[in-house]
């Protein structure tokens, strides 16, 4: 049988991304999280972008790209995630292409340095949620496809999950406006496959996260510890 190891940061979402594909799956896996301001040479040598997650196999092979990994694992561990019929698997890819644009327009406020920044950036998100509103509205949830689970969902639920958490920092409110939207952010926050720590933590680790970036958000974080 053969052993994987997870190389990541411990708040990486696309890493999350990957360890969500891997427990869908039930396949068993161990992390090995390194420092991001210490990446070590072994890590150099088998990343080529000097980016994580990197999913050794064995020791013998390095898979890099979370979209690539989470590929690879579908292709060959059942179940599968993504749709069996052509057309389907097709759209469902067009959507998880998207998946950078939609990080774009819906986490950049989190990342201004000064309130008019923020303003304009949070004046983005609306956009981000009414592409993905239309998207949802051909089934009745709790997923991208309806009952079952997809490489779709796995690929939003940390931007998603990460969205839920700044809506507890400072509220926008923007969320509330697309029912479809919040209600499979809330049902992926809610999945276990999600988490890879308990979610207090987790989420305690993420307000430390933005509170020591020094952003204009930052200030709006109580009870956290500046990340170090």
């Amino acid at each position: 049988m053969a052993t994987y190891r997870l190389v990541s940061f411990k708040s990486c979402p696309y890493v999350q991304r990957v360890a969500i594909v891997l427990r869908e799956k039930g396949i068993a896996f161990e992390f090995q999280h390194i420092e991001p301001d210490n990446r070590p040479d072994w890590f150099r040598a088998i990343s080529p972008h000097n980016k994580v997650p990197v999913l050794r196999i064995d020791d013998r092979t390095a898979l890099f790209e979370s979209g690539a990994i989470a590929e690879y694992l579908d292709e060959t561990h059942a179940p599968r995630l993504h749709p069996e019929d052509p057309a389907e698997r097709a759209h469902n890819r067009a959507w998880i292409d998207w998946l950078g644009s939609f990080i774009d327009l819906a986490s950049d406020h989190a990342y201004a340095a000064s309130e008019a920044d923020y303003d304009k950036a949070a004046a983005q998100v609306p956009a981000a949620f009414e592409k993905l509103e239309k998207a949802l509205a051909h089934n009745a949830g709790p997923f991208f496809n309806g009952a079952r689970y997809s490489l779709v969902d796995a690929a939003y639920a940390p931007f998603l999950q990460r969205h839920l958490f700044l809506e507890r920092i400072r509220k926008l409110g923007h969320i509330d406006r697309f029912p479809r939207v919040k209600a499979w952010a809330e049902a992926l926050s809610s999945r276990p496959s999600t988490h890879s720590f308990p979610p207090e933590e987790f989420e305690a680790m993420y307000r430390a996260g933005v509170k020591g970036r020094g952003t204009w958000m930052s200030q709006f974080v109580e009870g956290a510890k500046a990340a170090e």
